[in-house]
């Protein structure tokens, strides 16, 4: 199994040698890639050191699969470039997500939608991720009406140059602003760029995405996305409305079963889902499950995950599985 990470030394990147590090596949060629300033840099993986190289080189050496992590401009451009060469690629940009040729898969709830035709497969974003995988079965056995989501997303999703920010802001040094405003001991409610509809383009992410996924463009969702002074993962207050009568019993039960899904939820010993205690975790953590009473068939949760990890890196290293397993590579 000859396997490339392309935008190897970026957090992601990073993250991703360590969940492959971690998995089932037994890689026997690792390829590190990134940009021209990093070829020749040394990369440990599995105890063994490799030497970065350029894309150009990283097509030519004809991997299996290639994880790509290096931002969307050159997922448009090198994703094709692999795919025509044999290489299976998983991106983990938005560069490919709602192209309608393109599968949008998160392995939980629709892997066995990816056929061996399928060269390039979209990662979805971060905060989508963890949401629908809570969602998925409830949305299954129950039918999701509408969503009010609302998230608190970790610097992490920014970038290592915005958590460079808030720790210079932290320690009172001048920092380079990523952020239009200090994140340090503040909130911003504006993730991504904003759109013409008044939307950022995370808000719009987690609408279009979750229909997608779901299979289901009859679902109403509406979200405001923050940005908060947090490393460690995304956390999302998300209010589902169901299509179907139902009561908290089945709610909590649906969900307890849910593959990929740990339920923290004792509040009488103050236990519920917090970035800190999802940090370095591959699973999607839900909490403060309760019936909302202002209208039927409604209820409140809570929903944190680690944004590098299931946000990312395991759920693309998780794609990669699936198809090996599968015979799909």
């Amino acid at each position: 199994m000859r396997l490339a990470v392309i935008g190897v030394t970026g957090m992601v990147g990073n993250e991703m040698i360590k969940v492959l590090e971690e998995s089932s596949i037994n890689v026997t060629e690792f390829i590190p890639v990134a940009s021209e300033q990093s070829v020749g840099k040394t990369i440990c993986f599995n105890k063994k050191e490799y030497k970065v190289v350029n894309l150009t080189t990283a097509v030519d050496m004809k991997p299996d699969i290639a994880l790509f992590s290096a931002g969307g401009s050159i997922s448009l451009e090198w994703a094709p470039k692999f795919a025509e060469a044999g290489t299976k690629v998983v991106d983990n940009s938005s560069a490919w997500r709602m192209d309608s040729t393109k599968k949008l898969i998160v392995p939980e709830i629709n892997a066995n939608t990816i056929t061996p035709n399928d060269m390039i497969i979209a990662n979805p974003n971060c905060s989508t991720i963890q949401m629908v995988v809570a969602l998925a079965d409830l949305h299954k056995n129950i039918g999701i009406k509408r969503l009010v989501i609302s998230t608190y997303q970790s610097t992490t999703g920014t970038g290592v140059k915005a958590v460079k920010q808030m720790e210079d802001e932290r320690a009172g040094n001048t920092p380079d602003m990523v952020y239009p405003h200090a994140i340090d001991k503040n909130c911003l409610p504006h993730c991504d760029v904003f759109t013409n509809n008044g939307y950022t383009k995370e808000e719009m992410k987690l609408v279009n995405e979750t229909r997608k996924i779901l299979n289901d463009n009859t679902i109403a969702i509406t979200a405001t996305a923050v940005r908060v002074p947090v490393v460690g993962g995304h956390s999302e207050s998300v209010n589902v409305e169901f299509n179907k009568t139902t009561d908290i019993k089945e709610v909590y039960s649906i969900i307890e079963s849910t593959a990929g899904v740990i339920i923290k939820d004792d509040i009488d010993n103050n236990i519920y889902p917090m970035p800190v205690n999802a940090h370095g975790k591959n699973e999607v953590f839900v909490g403060r499950i309760r019936e909302d009473y202002s209208q039927p068939n409604t209820f409140n949760m809570w929903i944190v995950a680690d944004n590098i990890r299931k946000g990312a890196a395991t759920n693309t290293v998780q794609i990669a599985e699936y198809m090996i397993k599968n015979n799909l590579i």
